[in-house]
């Protein structure tokens, strides 16, 4: 059997471990308070109470950001592995990919795989903008993730507060929350599914949002 072949279903397991055993777990075991109480507090320990729950929203959503940056960069490496591992497999020379947008056209374009089809590109691209923008802040990454997935951002949310001193900055309020995360493992395992030429391949991972508690099944 070609190393090729074996890929993909190493690739949708290893990312599937990684959700369930670390990312599920940690996510559920954060406190998220579905809003946040403001003005004046009648007591101190009011006061503390509501600022602890700040602390808890914002750290719940710091924990969700350098998740979307792992996934990312995981999915990135599989796809550089995998595009290897076909030349060499077929004796080819591997075009030079520039960038993950490339790296993914050239894995698509190998598997076979219509990217167009039930958002997959689209989700597979904007986590890797959602990466981007976790790693480096304000920027040109930041301005196009704003622009094709302006529903990361709510500044009318009553559940998150920047805890950063300054002027805002839009890197700051930048909200990934469950459906975001699950969107995401479901994209990048289901790439590999669909990748997957080996009997029984899984094409559709079944994570999904529980409608009670914002838990993921």
């Amino acid at each position: 059997m070609l190393i090729k072949d074996q890929l993909p279903r190493i690739f949708q397991a290893n990312l599937a471990r990684l959700f369930e055993r670390v990312i599920q777990p940690a996510m559920e075991a954060l406190p998220i308070h579905s809003s946040l109480e403001s003005g004046e507090a009648v007591t101190m320990d009011q006061f503390l109470d509501r600022a602890a729950a700040q602390v808890d929203n914002y750290t719940a959503n710091e924990a969700a950001k350098a998740f979307t940056l792992t996934l990312a960069a995981t999915f990135e490496r599989q796809l550089s592995i995998w595009a290897r591992a076909v030349h060499r497999d077929d004796v080819t020379d591997m075009p030079n990919a520039r960038s993950f947008q490339d790296l993914l056209a050239l894995c698509a374009e190998l598997a076979g795989i219509d990217v167009g089809q039930r958002d997959l590109g689209t989700d597979l691209t904007e986590m890797l903008m959602v990466a981007n923008v976790v790693r480096h802040g304000e920027g040109s990454s930041c301005e196009r993730l704003k622009t094709k997935a302006p529903a990361l951002w709510d500044d009318a949310a009553n559940d998150y507060h920047d805890l950063l001193a300054g002027p805002p900055l839009s890197s700051e309020h930048l909200r990934v929350r469950t459906g975001e995360l699950v969107r995401y493992i479901r994209a990048t395992t289901r790439f590999w599914g669909l990748a997957d030429p080996l009997p029984m391949a899984v094409i559709d991972p079944p994570y999904r949002v529980a409608a009670s508690g914002g838990q993921i099944t």
